[in-house]
């Protein structure tokens, strides 16, 4: 009986989560249609914040509760099956290609990160309060840099004469940026409000509940945190993710699909992290240390199988597919 009434909880816990996210992105997507943002930029940081919401919850609510293997567990978990499911599941529906800019900017601060934190980890085997402070530091300056990179956008198109707008557009994917605002819905200011902050307050009680959840799975099955983390939760924390880009490479919006996975990998590590670690250090297993190295590797793989013909084809995301079923059975077995 109390182990159906934690699964009950921790199910609750998900659909409080995951609904929440939506609507929060729903009502901050429609703010930024409202603002002319390019939908790269939207994928980079409101889509990929918002489907982000369910790791930062359970994170931040597993520090203040004392459960920190859970929280660093949760956060690379989530961002593993980010790259491998995610994007392998994506490119089974069409290929996903890869802007040069991602290439060049974006995917590699993704894997520094995931260096920067084994590093950090390994060296005092904890994530200390400083530590967090300097994760959320870097993150602030990844927000500005993509701030100024949609207004330097919106800039160009809007102050250009209409040959060379032409090419602005051309290059900035306009008409993908249509195809992805088209999908918004305008919604009155009012109503974004209430849709933000009604998500983000069925996100706050989901983590609560998902929190307690898994802890108590995790007492009565005799299991460790870091395997619930990995598993469970990480896959249930990372749906959101799965679903946007789904959606969106069904669409053919495949840099919506890929930067949103980007976008939520850095937001995990930088600020999901970095806030569980000022509140509370973050204590790291030798499980932690080989988990963030899997994520580097397969980070580099990911890299390059986007670098070698500029998308990632139904071919590599079986790959990727079957690196991650081979992981799930490692740690299962470990």
């Amino acid at each position: 009986m109390l182990l159906f009434k934690s699964f009950t909880i921790l199910i609750i816990g998900f659909v409080l989560l995951i609904k929440g996210a939506d609507f929060f992105v729903e009502g901050s997507s429609a703010v930024a249609k409202r603002l002319r943002i390019p939908s790269m930029i939207i994928g980079m940081t409101i889509v990929a914040m918002g489907t982000s919401l369910p790791e930062c919850a359970v994170s931040v609510t597993a520090s203040l509760t004392g459960n920190n293997s859970l929280a660093i567990s949760n956060a690379v978990g989530s961002n593993i099956f980010n790259l491998l499911v995610v994007c392998g599941v994506c490119s089974l529906f069409v290929p996903l290609a890869v802007q040069k800019s991602t290439l060049q900017k974006e995917f590699p601060l993704s894997i520094f990160c995931a260096g920067l934190l084994l590093l950090l980890g390994y060296l005092g085997m904890t994530l200390g309060r400083i530590d967090g402070i300097i994760f959320l530091i870097i993150f602030a300056g990844y927000l500005l840099w993509m701030i100024r990179s949609a207004k330097r956008a919106r800039h160009n198109i809007t102050s250009a004469d209409s040959s060379s707008a032409q090419k602005v557009r051309s290059s900035l994917s306009e008409e993908e940026i249509e195809q992805v605002a088209s999908h918004i819905n305008l919604l009155p200011l009012w109503k974004c409000l209430i849709f933000i902050l009604g998500g983000m307050i069925a996100i706050k009680y989901g983590g609560d509940f998902v929190v307690d959840g898994a802890s108590s799975i995790a007492s009565s099955l005799g299991l460790s945190q870091t395997l619930i983390g990995l598993t469970i939760i990480a896959m249930g924390t990372s749906l959101p993710e799965l679903v946007t880009s789904i959606v969106a490479s069904r669409k053919d919006e495949v840099d919506m699909a890929l930067g949103n996975v980007i976008g939520s990998n850095i937001f995990n590590i930088l600020f999901v992290l970095g806030v569980a670690a000022a509140i509370s250090p973050v204590g790291f297993a030798l499980e932690n240390i080989i988990d963030i190295a899997f994520l580097i590797i397969i980070s580099a793989i990911t890299l390059v199988f986007a670098w070698t013909s500029k998308e990632i084809n139904r071919k590599e995301g079986i790959i990727m597919l079957v690196l991650y079923a081979a992981y799930m059975v490692y740690i299962c077995m470990r």
